[in-house]
């Protein structure tokens, strides 16, 4: 193996950028949701249960800098403009606040005093059958599927595990309505 061969670099910053730029673009605003240790530079004060939730939305931040290593921007917190700087690593997903729809990702797992997080590593699942049932991913927060190629492309609803439980009824709330 040569030294010009490396390995490639994570899609998560990549996936992150344009899951923003996807809820900017539909006038969404984008929510990052945060494992936070050590490492994360938030207000601890906001921090539940070793995560926050942070609008990364324009008119809430200044000066966002999506790298590949870490995200950084100012926002207020209660009325007091504070320096954030989060990780890649620790994001657990993003979505659009208005209809939940983006990606979640594997939580990192809390490391010994010092050392770097790890993301959790899902079991491989087998090799997708038509007709089979839906695949369900790690996530933070509500539980996400993989619907097979077969339901997808046919519009018919993907097939329902006959232990998993009716999603709740949904409550009246905030939407968008089409005006013509």
């Amino acid at each position: 193996m040569s030294d010009s061969a490396q390995d490639p670099s994570s899609t998560k910053p990549y996936l992150l950028r344009a899951l923003y730029e996807w809820c900017c673009d539909n006038g969404f605003t984008p929510y990052l949701a945060v494992r936070v240790d050590a490492s994360v530079r938030v207000p601890r004060e906001h921090v539940r249960n070793g995560e926050i939730v942070l609008n990364i939305g324009f008119s809430a931040t200044n000066g966002l800098d999506m790298g590949n290593e870490d995200i950084r921007f100012k926002a207020r917190f209660g009325g007091v403009a504070r320096d954030i700087v989060v990780p890649v690593s620790h994001v657990t997903a993003i979505y659009a606040r208005e209809n939940g729809q983006g990606m979640a990702f594997p939580v990192p797992q809390p490391a010994a005093e010092g050392e770097p997080l790890q993301a959790a590593r899902p079991a491989s699942p087998a090799p997708e059958q038509p007709g089979a049932p839906p695949v369900e991913l790690a996530a933070a927060g509500p539980r996400l599927h993989a619907v097979p190629p077969s339901s997808a492309e046919s519009g018919a609803p993907a097939p329902r595990d006959d232990d998993e439980p009716e999603p709740p009824p949904r409550t009246p709330g905030p939407h968008l309505k089409r005006v013509k």
